[in-house]
């Protein structure tokens, strides 16, 4: 486990995750095809990832004109990602990444402190990755208000 979060320029690492949609995600399908946002957010249904997810829910049409495909993965079992999926009528997969083992390979999974206690869990971070499954960009401390503008803003910026 390393707490070193990928940098831009670094291979991406692969993965096939389950889905709040119900299918298998690979992130290898994507290669050729679009850029893929892949942000990474602590837990389902919270206020921060929620503000975050509906962010990205409401400008899902600007990234599909952009042909960028939007994916969120945290550490949450698929249950609980269909459930928050369903909740709040999100327009693109959440990914379940229960065992964090995709975290961990992204090096987002650290250890955290909230009010003295010390835990594991999954720090905010977005990646932007190419057709070519290089990281194109890395967004750390991500902020949840405003980040999908954030994200359009860089791509708009940097096409891919």
């Amino acid at each position: 486990m390393s707490d070193q979060i990928l940098q831009a320029g670094q291979k991406a690492p692969a993965f096939n995750l389950s889905a709040s949609n119900g299918q298998t995600i690979n992130l290898v399908g994507f290669h050729d095809k679009s850029p893929v946002v892949l942000y990474f957010y602590p837990k389902a249904d919270t206020p921060g990832c929620t503000k975050q997810a509906c962010g990205f829910r409401d400008t899902i049409n600007q990234y599909k004109k952009a042909k960028v495909a939007v994916l969120g993965i945290s550490p949450d079992p698929v249950g609980d990602v269909q459930a928050f999926s369903d909740k709040f009528t999100l327009n693109f997969p959440l990914l379940a990444d229960a065992d964090h083992q995709v975290a961990e390979s992204y090096g987002v999974w650290q250890e955290k402190n909230m009010m003295g206690r010390k835990y594991m869990g999954v720090v905010r971070t977005t990646f932007i990755i190419g057709r070519d499954g290089k990281i194109a960009h890395v967004f750390e401390k991500v902020k949840p208000e405003g980040h999908e503008q954030e994200v359009l803003n860089w791509l708009a910026a940097n096409p891919l």
